[in-house]
């Protein structure tokens, strides 16, 4: 059986779609969780983290695993995880009920964010392949810019409940559309995966797993705490979730070109160095001057996307073929664990402070804390 490759590519950028479509949608409606919970930025930054807790586990052996089971059938039971989690936090008004169900749609969220990756390179493998990656890892800025603006918008109608369920149904037609299109091409590996041990530069590969990780977790800054800083300035939340949708938007546009500006230049650090430098000196200046926010939101949303794609070149730079696998687990875990962390952090130091800017300082540090492991990864890799 075959099938158009772009079909199964706008399938797979669907589901992934609707993973960053329920990742986000705690920071969308944190201001009414905040005021249905009782609870404060700290336990909101501890539900964004708590999504990625389960990458600490599933990240390096998830290709071991789809391998195993196949990977549609892998993938489908991370849709079904999603779905079964995001109907426990729709139908609960318990605290701990909500922690479980967003424990469980990050199971689900790790498995589709692992193993999907996998499909694109199956189908795409020495044909468009830098195209459709492109494509398919702008579903996450894009899911996110959309949970922005869609679910605020559900909430003004139906209250946090009918969001809760809208969201719920977009991701049931995403596992529909799956399990109907999706299967695997002609000679894809169907056998038991193998891990081969072979040596590789571990500081390098770490350092380039703290510069995806930091410069991942700056960007969950803005789209975490965003709105609650725009808010707190006195937007409302629609106007403040479509500004920080803006961002998003604009990410997605320039993401894949800044990689062909980097491939063309050979400029690589200077254009990851532009991006995290600009974003730590541009983004307090909206803390402390409100009035710059639409305009630096627009400037960052250009110039921070530079970097995502020569940022996840780096780890192919010091690692060989046939340590390529374990080493991207690696690469992934470090990434899964700051993701975890950051946000809580964030929202504790913004609580204490009583000020969402806070957690947009703390993005900013991130970022130069990214800058520095990069010249530090480039030591380790010479």
């Amino acid at each position: 059986m075959t099938s158009n490759r772009w079909l199964i590519l706008t399938v797979l950028f669907f589901a992934r779609l609707a993973m960053a479509f329920q990742f986000q949608s705690i920071a969308a409606l944190s201001p009414l969780l905040v005021a249905d919970f009782g609870i404060g930025l700290a336990d909101i930054g501890f539900l964004i983290g708590l999504y990625f807790a389960p990458g600490l586990v599933f990240a390096l052996p998830g290709g071991a695993v789809a391998a195993r089971f196949g990977d549609k059938r892998v993938v489908s039971f991370g849709l079904i995880l999603m779905l079964f989690g995001g109907a426990i936090i729709a139908a609960t008004d318990s605290w701990n009920i909500l922690t479980a169900g967003r424990l469980t749609v990050g199971i689900g969220g790790v498995i589709l964010n692992v193993v999907m990756t996998k499909m694109v390179v199956d189908w795409f493998a020495g044909r468009e392949m830098s195209t459709a990656m492109a494509i398919f890892i702008n579903s996450w800025p894009f899911g996110i810019a959309l949970a922005l603006i869609v679910l605020p918008f559900f909430a003004s109608l139906g209250g946090i409940s009918f969001a809760w369920w809208a969201l719920w149904s977009f991701v049931a037609v995403a596992f529909v559309l799956f399990a109907l299109v999706y299967h695997a091409p002609e000679g894809a590996a169907s056998g038991a995966s193998v891990i081969e041990k072979a040596a590789f530069p571990v500081r390098a590969l770490v350092l380039s797993g703290f510069v995806w990780g930091l410069y991942n977790a700056a960007l969950a800054m803005v789209f975490s705490f965003g709105p609650a800083l725009l808010i707190q300035q006195g937007w409302t939340l629609t106007r403040a979730g479509s500004l920080v949708s803006l961002f998003m938007i604009l990410f997605s546009i320039a993401l894949p070109i800044g990689g062909i500006i980097a491939d063309r230049t050979g400029r690589k650090d200077a254009i990851i160095l532009v991006s995290l430098v600009s974003f730590a000196v541009l983004m307090p200046v909206i803390v402390f001057v409100p009035a710059s926010a639409f305009i630096i939101f627009c400037i960052l949303g250009v110039l921070f996307a530079f970097g995502a794609g020569p940022v996840m070149t780096l780890p192919a730079e010091v690692l060989s073929p046939a340590s390529r696998s374990f080493g991207m687990g690696i690469f992934f875990t470090i990434y899964y664990g700051l993701m975890m962390v950051a946000p809580r952090l964030a929202g504790g130091v913004a609580e204490a402070a009583d000020d969402a800017g806070m957690a947009i300082l703390a993005g900013a540090v991130m970022s130069f804390g990214a800058a520095a492991a990069l010249v530090m990864f480039r030591k380790a890799a010479r």
